[in-house]
């Protein structure tokens, strides 16, 4: 869902630079899209911490 998300938003950025809106616009959609971003890279990490605890639970 947050990856559609992100590339939803990016097409949106795209087009406004290109359509050259409103700079206020434009920022908006940027921060909106790194808070995405952000979201789904703290998301990945989590998951990965999850998957290292859980092997080692196994080792032992």
């Amino acid at each position: 869902m947050l990856k559609e998300e992100i590339c939803r938003l990016r097409e949106e950025l795209n087009n406004s630079i290109i359509n050259g809106d409103d700079y206020s616009i434009t920022y908006k959609i940027s921060v909106e899209l790194d808070q995405l971003i952000a979201e789904y890279y703290k998301t990945e990490l989590d998951l990965r911490k999850d998957n290292v605890k859980k092997k080692v639970k196994v080792k032992r």
